[in-house]
């Protein structure tokens, strides 16, 4: 894994990195008013030595500043010098143009042992228009480097807000998602279309017409007090080597508008050679895809790999549009492979910002399922889940012998929570619990439930009929992916995640009304070794409306009922050998 330490470089003489409470410029922030305390807000005015020919703010330019602002509130948090170990998919919304203000906030929103996650915000001010708006946000990965000591092991971040428990919690589902990201890449381009898919156009482009490479030497502007070059850097000259090629595929001037998740591999110090090399591996109707690799070299070492990267162009028309791009035609020997990967990357990078990079209600209820998008499933039904559980402002609706039922109504969406206590032990009662199977034992509304699909240890898809509720006397059935997560820390809960999900291979019928669930699960926390507080929570599609109505309106007990009936077949099960203390997949 290649790291390079980020600060913020002394040849920039317009930067303004603030770690102090200061008049924030869109919102006033006075002494009194909270602040988290690792955040750092960097303030750049646009100027035309930072900018391109089109009079917008390079890309790279806007990395190396987002890289030493996240930086120096990794270091803030951790008291040492830290280096960058990967960067998420950034979609870049906006450009920025000369004389726009850029600001950037970052702050840490959790620690793993030595690593943390930092996110990220971009937005654009234009001072003479009084208006902002966002570019862009990313999530960073630091690592605290060893100290005379050695090894870091940093404290823990204590949210104080909402919005701080959110990214806190979701935090360490997009950590599992990092972390797989190598292993799902490989697989879906180990299982992609290996046929000779690459057609020749008489007006194709060859491939061969965009290759650059460039050469910089690390100077000591370009690195940090311990000699090692800028993550940021790095990137910035990634970036220019990129739109060289993209340029040459289409004689004309590309936004760069996505770069993939990437990884440093190796570190560069002052005196070493950078190599970076650029070539288009595969243009689309309106987009193309640009692969470029950076190598460190001294003397007559042999290359070292730094980072390799994939970034996404598009070429604007006078409107803004996307303009049609050139077909390519790939060189030789290794060209066909980068081609059809770069096909297979699009689909990763459709799935990754369609269902992880929008809004949780501009989600459909149910995707399809599929093994390429499956950890990207998994980690929305996850994440949703807990963002549920971070709200504070729940109504309690009813209460009766300790089982509560609280309701949340917000943009026309209604969602609702039951919660009590148990005395049996959390790691026992979430092993009881994941196993949908056995939910008709003990949920009247569960009449059949069987697994379907057993996507790994963690993961698993369950086709579940619900008794009859319509005049139709048809009752449903639901195609639901269940995500099962162990605590990461203490103080997390057991989390039993549902989405609904559809499979190919169990569409609709018509002895059912199929119907679907967005959010939904269970939280299990600890309170202590043999009582944990059991919270079930509903984000209330048409689907399951019926289901829940009379009991919102205070005209039913089933809540309480189906909470008495878990209550009792946790209390039987508790000390059954046939359950393990893991999960049931």
């Amino acid at each position: 894994m290649s790291v390079f330490d980020t600060l913020l470089s002394d040849c920039s003489s317009h930067t303004m990195a603030s770690e102090e409470p200061e008049v924030g410029l869109f919102i006033p922030e006075r002494a009194e008013m909270y602040r988290n305390s690792t955040e750092v807000k960097m303030s750049q005015i646009v100027l035309p030595c930072h900018a391109n020919h089109r009079g917008e703010l390079s890309v790279g330019q806007l990395l190396k500043w987002m890289d030493s602002t996240a930086c120096l509130s990794a270091e803030r948090h951790a008291g040492c010098s830290c280096i960058t170990a990967s960067v998420d998919d950034i979609h870049f919304e906006h450009t920025i143009g000369v004389g726009q203000v850029v600001n950037i906030k970052a702050k840490v929103n959790r620690a793993f042992n030595s690593s943390m996650e930092v996110g990220i915000m971009v937005s654009c001010e234009d001072l003479f228009a009084n208006r902002q708006w966002k570019v862009c946000n990313a999530f960073a990965t630091f690592v605290a480097r060893h100290t005379d000591e050695g090894k870091v092991q940093l404290k823990q971040v204590m949210p104080q807000t909402q919005e701080e428990q959110t990214e806190y919690s979701v935090a360490a589902e997009r950590r599992r998602m990092r972390l797989l990201h190598t292993e799902i890449m490989k697989d879906l381009l180990g299982n992609g279309p290996k046929g000779d898919d690459c057609q020749d156009f008489d007006d194709a482009v060859p491939s061969e017409r965009t290759r650059v490479e460039s050469v910089e030497l690390v100077l000591p502007p370009h690195a940090n007090h311990q000699v090692n070059t800028f993550g940021g850097q790095i990137m910035a000259w990634m970036e220019n080597v990129a739109t060289i090629a993209a340029s040459r595929l289409c004689n004309a001037h590309p936004t760069l508008r996505t770069i993939d998740m990437f990884h440093f591999r190796a570190p560069s110090q002052v005196g070493d050679r950078v190599v970076l090399k650029a070539i288009v591996n595969n243009a689309f109707k309106n987009s193309m895809e640009v692969g470029v690799c950076a190598e460190a070299y001294r003397g007559r070492e042999t290359p070292r790999h730094i980072n390799s990267a994939f970034m996404t162009f598009e070429v604007l028309d006078a409107e803004g549009n996307p303009r049609n791009l050139p077909r390519i035609k790939p060189e030789p020997l290794d060209g066909p492979r980068r081609y059809r990967e770069a096909i297979a990357r699009k689909k990763i990078r459709l799935d990754r910002k369609y269902i992880i990079s929008c809004k949780q209600t501009e989600v459909p209820l149910s995707v399809p399922w599929e093994p390429s998008n499956q950890v990207y499933l998994s980690y929305n039904n996850v994440s949703a889940l807990k963002m549920l559980a971070a709200r504070t402002n729940w109504v309690l609706t009813s209460e009766k012998n300790k089982v509560n039922l609280y309701t949340l109504e917000e943009n026309q969406v209604l969602c609702f929570k039951v919660e009590t206590h148990v005395d049996i032990a959390a790691k026992r009662v979430f092993a009881l619990l994941s196993d949908l199977t056995r939910r008709k034992e003990w949920d009247r509304h569960y009449k059949h439930c069987e697994m379907i699909n057993q996507v790994d240890e963690e993961d698993a898809i369950y086709h579940v009929i619900t008794p009859s509720v319509s005049k139709t006397n048809k009752g449903q059935d639901f195609i639901l992916l269940a995500s099962c997560r162990t605590p990461c820390n203490s103080g997390d809960p057991y989390l039993i995640a549902l989405r609904s999900v559809t499979l190919p291979t169990h569409p609709p019928t018509e002895d059912y009304i199929r119907g679907e669930i967005f959010c939904a699960g269970f939280s299990i926390l600890e309170v202590s070794s043999m009582v944990c507080k059991v919270s079930y929570y509903n984000q209330a599609s048409p689907g399951v409306l019926p289901y829940i109505s009379n009991d919102i309106a205070g005209l039913s007990s089933g809540f309480y009922n189906s909470f008495c009936s878990c209550s009792k077949f946790l209390e039987e099960n508790k000390e059954s050998r046939a359950t393990a203390d893991s999960t049931a997949f």
